[in-house]
């Protein structure tokens, strides 16, 4: 029976870290080999650590890891794209804990996910050199949605499979937009007209479709973007309280 190999190399993004111990920390990454991992980076929190300052959030690395125990230790870490110093600004750093939140909490341990990564990768570049970041969010997350394999359907009602007519209802509860036969008049649900349902659309096109359509979300767009999100997470994201208070 073939021996697994002590260490292995993988490229990812900080997505978040918490302390052990009085001088350690678990770092957890989200990798293009082996999607989310967590490994240990020990001693980074004493001032002498060679690799603290390359562990900042969001920044793109290259790591070499020891398989432990139970959890991995980082030995080497080379930084491939530093996105900390222009993540310092308020607004694009709520914006980019935003994007990383979503990963974090929707994606599986170890389970490599390459067109999430790649998404992942280009937010992060674009919030970093964005003046107005908060406007990418609504298309991220339907890109991500997508990515995940969790999208709704957004010509189509998700009860009763219909086409949507010139207009919808967004049901967060039941995960995508609904028709007007299948809307219960007593609950007080998000309305898109046919104008909003376009924008939505365009929102979710694929990448080479980005010319024609635009990417820009409308108020009433956004709101049922980030309602679909919470659904699926379970919650509101905290990251986007933050984004709201910056509003």
């Amino acid at each position: 029976m073939p021996t697994q190999t002590r260490s292995y190399k993988a490229r990812g993004v900080v997505l978040r870290a918490r302390s052990l111990g009085e001088a350690d920390r678990i770092v957890t990454f989200f990798t293009l080999e082996h999607g989310k991992v967590d490994a240990v980076a020990k001693g980074i929190r004493r001032g002498k650590s060679r690799v603290g300052g390359r562990l900042e959030f969001a920044n793109e690395v290259a790591l070499t890891l020891h398989h432990g125990r139970s959890l991995d230790v980082i030995s080497s870490v080379e930084i491939l794209e530093e996105h900390w110093r222009a993540l310092v600004e308020p607004q694009r750093f709520a914006v980019a804990a935003a994007a990383c939140e979503m990963v974090d909490a929707l994606s599986e341990p170890d389970l490599a996910m390459p067109d999430v990564y790649e998404l992942l990768v280009a937010m992060l570049a674009a919030v970093a050199r964005s003046d107005a970041p908060r406007g990418l969010v609504p298309r991220y997350s339907m890109r991500l949605l997508e990515a995940l394999g969790v999208a709704p359907p957004l010509d189509a009602c998700v009860r009763c499979g219909n086409a949507l007519g010139g207009r919808a209802w967004l049901d967060a509860e039941a995960g995508g937009l609904i028709d007007d036969a299948c809307r219960e008049r007593w609950r007080d649900l998000l309305e898109l007209d046919a104008a909003a349902l376009r924008n939505m659309q365009a929102l979710a096109a694929p990448r080479g479709q980005r010319e024609r359509v635009s990417a820009h979300a409308a108020p009433a767009v956004a709101d049922a973007v980030e309602m679909l999100v919470a659904h699926h997470l379970g919650r509101r994201p905290r990251s986007t309280a933050a984004l709201a208070e910056l509003r």
